[in-house]
């Protein structure tokens, strides 16, 4: 037996032995193989093939996103995440952000040729966004007379705009209206599904379609391809509110204080959360859930956002039941989704503190649960988000004993006070915070990585908010950022953000004071660019 063993592990030695000779010398001419990647798009998602390479290999996929700003790191492309495959294709993940891949194939010790050119869904630098449709009802799947119709985001569209045609229209993809088969279209649409009511098309035949538009109603992109809406009266209705989980971030995982959002029924602005610590005892039904350990009534039609950090590890279940006057529901609740809150190490690497610029969301329509506009997403490293929605900078140092010392970070990554530049507060109270979130860092062991502010842009502030900012914004910033730059570690965001005139540059900031996609990943590629400053 002894003998059989020293054989087998001698034939093993010899064979990796070859293999690692044969990767490593290309001496089967490896070096310059490609894989040739090929797009398959169905509208509302796409599939990666490639041929296989003549060597036994495994393939990594990267997905990447573009760097607005490739001066500042010299490098076009960010690396979301590595997804690693034996198969010779692979399904691109749906993420509210234009994507791009990249496929490497691997042997056992080293890359087998080259890497295979970029490759993108759609061509975002070159086309219009066309918004690709999710709901899809034909012959074999008909809708009822009240279907929801639902489309994967269109990035910086803050609404939508939907139109029913009776035939399939004379202008596709265009941005305008057709002039001779519309039926209805309307406006007012702040995520990405609608609820229909087409009790009065019932016996007609339909089509749909959608475009994004920005904050003034210009187009973002175009129309979406007209699509023939098969309806059966029969078909029962189903009146419960759609989780909007259709758009996610790689490795979704809400922030310490999470947001939820669903897409919400027709007409209806009232709804109840409800979260849980086990799955409800029955989906879809009318009644709270006797597990329930935490409610609250919606203040908006499509969110809502939880005011208790959500600390202790495990497993979530949640759901939203919309609401008449007398608070009885309408319909049923809908499913239930869960989220993890895993078990957090003794100390953290990295986690990140502030207001809602670090809680996340943008362009006025989205949440910190559309993580696409989160710049942590677009780290080089994972951090935990500690930001909260609404803070100013007393209230972020108020809550650090409470929300950050459990995890005692190795790195805290700290923006805060543009709420209070912007409502007035003086920059000697600004700073005042910011030495304590500095002192208490200090005697925890904590390195503080300030983050300087950002201009603010006042006018776009009063257009999305209808709230004056403080005539001194300016020069009470200009303190607060002083005193940051004389910190012993800080990051430098403020030359970044300025338009031609001084202000807040719409492109990065819709509402002039949170960054959407574009602005996120600028913060991100800035930090990134810095990671020297980090204790590792």
């Amino acid at each position: 037996m002894n003998k059989f063993i020293a054989f087998s592990c001698t034939i093993l030695y010899m064979t990796l032995l070859c293999i690692f000779f044969t990767e490593s010398t290309d001496v089967l001419s490896l070096k310059e193989l490609q894989p040739e990647v090929l797009i398959n798009e169905d509208g509302e998602s796409g599939t990666l093939a490639w041929q296989r390479l003549p060597y036994p290999c495994y393939y990594e996929v990267e997905i990447l996103t573009k760097n607005p700003d490739p001066s500042i790191d010299h490098e076009q492309y960010h690396l979301l995440k590595k997804e690693y495959t034996f198969k010779n294709s692979f399904k691109t993940p749906s993420t509210g952000v234009p994507t791009y891949y990249r496929i490497s194939g691997h042997g056992m010790f080293k890359t087998v040729g080259k890497p295979s050119k970029i490759i993108t869904t759609q061509s975002f630098d070159d086309a219009p966004f066309v918004p690709a449709l999710i709901s899809h009802y034909d012959i074999t799947n008909p809708a009822n007379t009240m279907p929801f119709l639902i489309w994967h985001t269109v990035p910086g569209g803050v609404y939508y705009e939907l139109e029913l045609l009776s035939h399939p229209p004379e202008n596709p993809n265009g941005i305008v209206l057709s002039s001779q088969y519309s039926l209805f279209s309307t406006r007012s649409v702040f995520t990405n599904g609608w609820q229909a009511d087409l009790k009065e098309f019932a016996y007609k035949k339909l089509f749909w379609r959608v475009r994004a538009l920005d904050f003034v109603g210009n187009p973002v992109g175009v129309f979406s391809n007209a699509e023939e809406i098969h309806m059966d009266i029969h078909v029962p209705l189903v009146q419960k509110p759609i989780i909007n989980n259709f758009d996610r971030m790689p490795d979704f995982a809400q922030p310490l204080y999470p947001v939820y959002n669903w897409i919400p029924l027709h007409n209806i602005s009232k709804y109840e959360v409800e979260l849980l610590n086990t799955p409800p005892e029955e989906e879809n039904n009318t009644e709270p859930s006797s597990h329930r350990i935490w409610s609250k009534i919606a203040e908006d039609a499509s969110d809502c956002y939880d005011e208790y950090p959500r600390m202790a590890p495990g497993l979530y279940y949640w759901r939203v039941r919309a609401l008449d006057s007398n608070g009885n529901t309408i319909g049923v609740y809908s499913d239930s989704e869960q989220f993890t809150v895993a078990k957090s190490p003794l100390r953290v690497d990295y986690a990140t503190f502030g207001d809602s610029i670090t809680h996340g969301g943008g362009a006025l329509s989205y949440s910190p649960a559309n993580l696409e506009y989160s710049y942590q997403s677009y780290l080089d490293f994972p951090a935990l988000n500690l930001g909260r929605s609404g803070d100013t900078s007393t209230t972020t140092a108020e809550r650090f004993d409470t929300d950050v010392l459990p995890y005692r970070p190795r790195n805290l990554i700290i923006l805060c006070g543009s709420n209070s530049i912007r409502a007035g507060t003086p920059a000697s109270t600004i700073i005042h915070d910011i030495i304590t979130i500095r002192m208490k860092c200090e005697a925890n062991d904590i390195r503080p990585i300030f983050l300087t502010l950002m201009p603010i842009n006042p006018t776009n502030i009063m257009q999305a908010f209808n709230t004056e900012t403080a005539d001194d914004w300016r020069e009470d910033m200009a303190q607060v950022n002083a005193f940051i730059r004389k910190q012993p570690y800080y990051i430098d965001l403020e030359p970044y953000f300025y338009d031609n005139q001084g202000f807040m540059a719409t492109q990065y900031a819709t509402d002039g004071l949170h960054p959407d996609i574009k602005g996120k990943q600028l913060m991100a590629q800035i930090v990134n660019a810095h990671k020297d400053l980090f204790r590792h």
